[in-house]
């Protein structure tokens, strides 16, 4: 029996031969994304990671077939791939391990494309927030329309000398088609058809909202019409410093953990590094708990495990189009890869109570909602409650104070965590919107200079 034979199935999918040559691409990529100075190298840099994305997808939708005929007693079609691994190909679940290792690699490559998504919206939030406010988009590879939507990037550079991003290369992009950066400093969002006289008015409508959202503070597109950008005036600041020297020294030593400032605490392990200490899994099992132990310890998290939460890079890459994409963060291209690969994997776990009464300290009036041992966090789970009374505008001369609290939700201490915010920035910020009386239910709070953290 051959060793990918005895490999669990996460594990043959990161250490599948087309996986590993993948992290070179995708490192390349991040440099030449960073390389790029004028339209012209956007345009080439698009085309090229493009031609990885259809690539992996064309595979994918082969190697789906080939699982689906070798399930039924039949060979695989004509034509199709030959598996990377060194697996049966009589057994169906070789070629399905083939599919789900394609899926992986396109999710990997369009992270890149979210980073030159939050590139040539010059690094802004709200626009991204606004923009990906609908379902995810499905494979390029077979779309009716992609031909259609790359002759409208390439007339946008060859004849206008602009640059247009196509929104299929990303996965935080999904309202609209393509978005125009004009000359004079504008941008539109355009929806393309191969029938110019075909055109979905839903599809208009939400471009439309997006860009009220944005421009003039309407609600965001989507279901809530309580949900608004919030912009704060204050600085953003964050320990991604520390999370650069992790990832660095995770490299070379297999594990690193740290203290991190408000209660927090971030683990980082990184396979190569692993691999360079010839631990067995047991070994670093072992020094896994051992070292986790006693960070939380130091950041005082440690009294009560049913109350920690955290938030991590595992397998989570363009699975929220909220969150900031690995290969915008201020760290190596090779970093960056190997946090997209999974071959590094980084976790920033705070205790709530502690969380919340570390607010309590600076004036908050806080209550930790989430109960003891829940779980993993669900998407929009409530996960604490701030409270405050408000002074309103006055009407005849007269004051009115109300009360109000400000429910803080999964994404907002997702936030905190995985971009690992400063906790004085964070906690003014929940301050200045409990002190705003017009402040939306449901806010998506955008700070002054983010633009000047990723890269």
């Amino acid at each position: 029996m051959k060793l990918a034979d005895r490999l669990p199935l996460v594990e043959r999918m990161l250490w599948h031969p087309r996986h590993l040559a993948a992290q070179q691409q995708l490192a390349e990529l991040i440099s030449a994304l960073r390389a790029c100075i004028n339209v012209k190298d956007g345009y080439e840099f698009q085309q090229e990671l493009l031609t990885r994305i259809l690539e992996v997808e064309d595979d994918r939708h082969a190697y789906g077939r080939a699982a689906k005929r070798v399930r039924n007693g039949k060979a695989p079609q004509p034509g199709a791939p030959e598996p990377y691994s060194e697996l049966d190909p009589a057994d169906p679940e070789t070629w399905q391990l083939e599919y789900d290792v394609c899926e992986r690699l396109a999710r990997q490559y369009r992270c890149v494309g979210d980073a030159l998504a939050w590139r040539v919206f010059g690094f802004q939030r709200r626009t991204i927030i606004a923009l990906c406010q609908n379902a995810p988009p499905g494979m390029m590879a077979g779309k009716e329309g992609l031909a259609a939507e790359r002759a409208r990037v390439d007339r946008a550079y060859r004849e206008d000398g602009e640059f247009a991003i196509l929104h299929d290369l990303t996965n935080c992009l999904r309202i609209g088609d393509v978005t125009v950066f004009r000359n004079d400093g504008t941008s539109e969002t355009l929806e393309i058809k191969t029938d110019p006289l075909r055109h979905s008015p839903a599809q208009k409508r939400r471009i439309k909202a997006a860009q009220d959202a944005v421009r003039n503070g309407g609600p965001l597109p989507g279901t809530d019409p309580m949900s608004r950008l919030h912009d704060l005036d204050i600085p953003f600041t964050t320990h991604l410093d520390l999370l650069r020297t992790a990832t660095e020294r995770a490299s070379r030593d297999g594990i690193f953990t740290a203290k991190v400032p408000g209660t927090r605490t971030l683990v980082v392990t990184d396979i190569y590094g692993c691999g360079t200490r010839g631990w067995t899994e047991s070994d670093f099992t072992e020094r896994l708990g051992r070292k986790i132990d006693s960070v939380r310890r130091r950041a005082g998290t440690a009294a009560d495990l049913d109350h920690n939460v955290g938030a991590t890079s595992l397998d989570s890459v363009s699975r929220d189009p909220k969150r900031v994409p690995f290969a915008a963060y201020p760290l190596h291209p090779v970093a960056c890869a190997r946090l997209i690969g999974d071959l590094a994997v980084f976790t920033v776990e705070t205790s709530g109570p502690a969380l919340a009464d570390s607010l309590q300290a600076v004036g908050f009036d806080a209550r930790w909602a989430r109960p003891p041992g829940a779980g993993e966090l669900a998407p929009g789970e409530v996960v604490m409650e701030l409270r405050a009374t408000l002074t309103g505008p006055a009407y005849r001369g007269i004051q009115t104070n109300v009360g109000r609290a400000f429910q803080m939700r999964r994404s907002e201490l997702d936030r905190y965590l995985i971009e690992m915010v400063e906790q004085g920035t964070w906690a003014e910020g929940l301050r200045q919107m409990l002190a705003d009386y017009r402040l939306a239910r449901r806010p998506w709070p955008v700070y002054r200079d983010e633009h000047q953290t990723w890269v």
